[in-house]
């Protein structure tokens, strides 16, 4: 059963006020030793401002009338009488001042709520609508992207020039991680995620797919990304991190990689370390041609950043520094 569509309906309205006068009076008659002469009124009062908050001011007009003329018949002058004299007419008229006043304000301040809830249903089922869209059109682009990806792979394929071939593969595999970063931002409604979570999810997918063994590590990286930072932050994670699994542990060897996202201050910090094989010496990587690395230097000045990549201690260090950025 709808109880809201219950409370609407006249039978129940009315029904309400009715009682609302009886209750009134039978507290009135109850408590009368109690009450000092000359407050008729006392417990119709109550009576009249609940019918008029729960159902409405006409109900609340007939609870008045029940209330008036009970009050009238056994309070007002001589019990159990409509008697008519200066003294029950100042009465009623004052009852009738005071519960149209009531009634008015009260009323008034219902049809207020009911707006209020009704916009407030109006705003969620546009936030619900909004969020549906925003998913399906997160969900779209995300898709799209990796269609595109799949394309260049599926062109590559195609392709008899080796470094031709290569490259294509290359850029459809990036474009596709492009994609999968992408879904990965956002939770089901459409909410930032935090670093973390994310970032675990695409480097365990990494070590997956280059069947590493090294052992890896995340800490930090609490607070969601910017939206504007988010892709080119991840990108650089991902390019360092598949080049550690590739170039590090090369013939099996087994290691370590552990990755640190420092949120505090006005500069955030990346840093991926890894005890691997390390580059080899002299190795410069503003000078190198490799596309990963062109890729981290390009997006580290996307970012307003610096990226730097050393070896100390027996560990491989990639660093990113890219000034904050607030959601």
């Amino acid at each position: 059963m709808d109880w809201r569509a219950v409370r609407e309906t006249p039978v129940f309205r009315y029904g309400f006020g009715v009682a609302m006068a009886a209750l009134g009076l039978i507290v009135r008659m109850a408590m009368g030793d109690w009450f000092p002469p000359g407050f008729p009124y006392l417990t119709f009062f109550p009576a009249i401002i609940v019918t008029t908050y729960f159902v409405g001011a006409r109900p609340a007009i007939l609870c008045s009338t029940l209330s008036g003329l009970a009050a009238w018949y056994f309070f007002i002058g001589p019990s159990q009488n409509f008697s008519i004299g200066v003294t029950t007419v100042v009465a009623l008229a004052f009852f009738a001042f005071v519960v149209t006043v009531d009634i008015f304000f009260i009323n008034g301040m219902r049809g207020a709520l009911q707006q209020l809830s009704a916009e407030r249903e109006r705003y969620a089922k546009l936030t619900e609508s909004q969020d549906l869209l925003y998913r399906e059109l997160h969900h779209r682009v995300s898709n799209n992207i990796q269609v595109v990806g799949a394309l260049l792979r599926l062109q590559a394929a195609g392709v008899k020039d080796g470094d031709a071939r290569h490259a294509l593969a290359e850029a459809g595999g990036r474009i596709e991680v492009i994609a999968k970063i992408q879904r990965e931002l956002h939770n089901r409604v459409g909410d930032p995620v935090p670093f973390r979570a994310f970032a675990q999810t695409l480097l365990s997918d990494a070590s997956t797919a280059a069947g590493a063994q090294a052992a890896v590590s995340l800490n930090g990286g609490d607070q969601p990304l910017h939206p504007d930072q988010a892709t080119p932050i991840t990108l650089v994670l991902l390019e360092c991190f598949n080049n550690a699994l590739e170039h590090a542990f090369v013939d099996g060897r087994d290691g370590a990689v552990q990755v640190r996202l420092d949120q505090d201050g006005p500069e955030h910090v990346l840093t991926i370390h890894d005890n691997g094989a390390g580059p080899p010496e002299g190795f410069d990587p503003a000078r190198s041609p490799s596309l990963g690395l062109r890729i981290v230097r390009a997006m580290a000045g996307q970012l307003g950043g610096k990226f730097e990549m050393l070896r100390s201690d027996g560990w491989t260090i990639c660093r990113l520094t890219y000034p904050a950025r607030v959601n």
